[in-house]
């Protein structure tokens, strides 16, 4: 398993100061069959936890998802700054996710040397 932040993610990341671990903690979750939200088309939303406390008053993930293959998180917000996404991100973000989950190994390649994507140590734990 793979697992990439695109560049604007990964400025959220930082802002809100989310570890790397706590990442791939939500895509460990969806490993196991426990995902926050289907949202179709590749998409599904995880909870990640704010430093120190939990998941539930935490930020949502927005990832696209691939079993076993390839987990990218695109977009993320803190819950009490946005309810849910609108249905035109929500579309925005499947067709960016489909486009993703779709490149071959030259295709990640190239985004990972152009820095849109970068690549997080995901492990072999699963």
């Amino acid at each position: 398993m793979r697992v990439f932040v695109t560049k604007s993610f990964r400025r959220f990341q930082r802002k809100e100061r989310i570890a790397d671990a706590a990442l791939c903690e939500a895509v460990r979750r969806a490993a196991r069959g426990l995902v926050d939200a289907d949202l179709a088309g590749g998409l599904i939303k995880q909870r990640v936890s704010r430093p120190g406390e939990g998941r539930r008053g935490g930020f949502r993930t927005v990832i696209a998802y691939r079993v076993g293959d390839r987990a990218v998180f695109l977009f993320g917000f803190a819950k009490k700054d946005q309810a849910n996404l609108s249905r035109d991100d929500e579309r925005d973000l499947k067709d960016y996710g489909a486009l993703l989950l779709a490149l071959d190994a030259g295709g990640i390649g190239k985004m990972l040397a152009g820095q849109e994507l970068t690549e997080l140590n995901y492990g072999d734990e699963t």
